[in-house]
């Protein structure tokens, strides 16, 4: 088990009488992505704010490495978060390079190591050749990818992402999962806010779901699928349209013409058994497909379906 380089307990946060964050609490691994999704005001942003340090609790308390907090030393603990904001946080008319470099002035860095690593970080997010061109000129994924390494100049351990994909071509998109799955393996600390579930499948070990400023589920994905009532279907196409009582007794089964969908804990253990009562029913199967649940599925669960604005 690896050591919990960042926690959170009982993180709250109201505005007037509305509570947008209500005792949510969080671990972080070194090494590890941990995915913090929820619907539209769930309080996903206002916890990452608390967590930096933008935002002061009303309850709670961040610890970093079991001691260090804001109370105890609050340069010392900033230093070792870095901060990909939702809202593109850019000088417009500087230069690339500057604007990573005023990131870096704003950590005290001395100028030797400040030019060293403006260059690691702007080759990492694929810049360098753009070094001297003002933001103003780029595309919107490459304001991103600007934005990620002005995060990363002071070589941060603990990196917090708010939707740092919202509005992006797929290239840029691709390219800073890339970046991500580096930082990871060089042993960075990430969490990770998005609205993408696909984005949470591949980047999350673990995963925090947030509604209403409450954690509703926390987990590997396999424990936060294991919340379904089903986590797989099979699909089967049988010959004819048998009737209600041949399909009597099956659980879980929803006909749609010509095909039966079958929801089960596990197609290994159970396909068998579905199948022989189908035959015991006299139904003809023509062929058999499985598809399994998705991140989408457990999330849509959990916080339902009703539209959020």
């Amino acid at each position: 088990m690896k050591e919990d380089v960042l926690v959170a307990r009982g993180l709250r946060k109201a505005y007037g009488d509305r509570v947008a964050v209500h005792e949510v609490s969080l671990e972080l691994r070194a090494g590890e992505v941990l995915g913090l999704l929820g619907p539209n005001g769930a309080g996903k942003s206002t916890t990452v704010g608390m967590i930096c340090g933008l935002t002061v609790p009303d309850a709670g308390t961040v610890t970093l490495s079991g001691s260090v907090s804001l109370a105890s030393d609050q340069a010392g603990y900033k230093r070792r978060i870095g901060l990909v904001p939702q809202d593109i946080a850019l000088y417009e008319e500087l230069p690339a390079r500057m604007n990573v470099e005023l990131f870096g002035n704003l950590y005290g860095m001395a100028p030797e190591l400040l030019k060293r690593r403006a260059d690691e970080v702007l080759a990492m997010v694929g810049l360098s050749d753009r070094a001297k061109d003002k933001p103003s000129t780029f595309s919107g994924g490459m304001k991103r990818r600007l934005n990620i390494a002005c995060a990363l100049v002071h070589d941060p351990e603990i990196i917090l992402l708010d939707e740092p994909t919202a509005g992006v071509d797929p290239q840029s998109r691709n390219a800073i999962f890339d970046n991500l799955e580096m930082l990871k393996r060089a042993g960075k600390a990430l969490i990770y806010t998005t609205h993408y579930m696909e984005e949470a499948e591949r980047l999350a070990d673990r995963l925090v779901i947030i509604d209403h400023g409450r954690v509703v589920a926390s987990g590997t994905q396999a424990q936060l699928f294991a919340l379904l009532p089903a986590a797989q279907t099979l699909h089967i196409e049988i010959d004819g349209e048998p009737d209600d009582l041949a399909l009597q007794g099956l659980r879980g089964v929803t006909r749609v013409g010509q095909r039966l969908d079958v929801s089960v804990a596990d197609i290994g253990r159970d396909a068998g058994a579905v199948l022989a009562a189908l035959a015991q029913r006299g139904v003809r199967v023509r062929g058999l497909a499985s598809a399994r649940a998705t991140l989408e599925d457990v999330f849509l669960q959990l916080t339902g379906r009703a539209l959020r604005d």
